[in-house]
């Protein structure tokens, strides 16, 4: 009885250990870039899918001139990744961050 609660407590810490480490995701890559007087930041939230987000400067009146934001988010893809983004796999969500396939050559 004595071995069987042992090895009940072996399996059972064992298996706490094995589901600890899926657990723990990768970190991403942050980028910064700045388009046009704007800063960005790219990261990678799983593979194959960039996502980009334009810092909002603490909504400075001030700032540069305004551009289209799509625009924006396709130089920002560029300039942090080196690689051009795919404009047929881009969407935009509500909140204003950038989601596209990269093609790198």
């Amino acid at each position: 009885m004595k071995k069987a609660l042992i090895g009940l407590a072996l399996v059972l810490t064992a298996c706490t250990e094995m589901s600890a480490g899926p657990a723990v995701s990768r970190a991403d890559t942050v980028r910064q870039a700045t388009v046009w007087g704007r800063g960005w930041t790219v990261t990678q939230p799983v593979p194959g899918l960039f996502k980009a987000v334009r810092d909002d400067n603490d909504l400075d009146p001030f700032g540069p001139p305004a551009r289209l934001r799509t625009h924006q988010a396709i130089r920002a893809f560029h300039a942090a990744t080196g690689c051009k983004a795919i404009y047929s796999t881009m969407y935009q969500t509500i909140s204003g961050e950038f989601f596209t396939q990269l093609d790198c050559p």
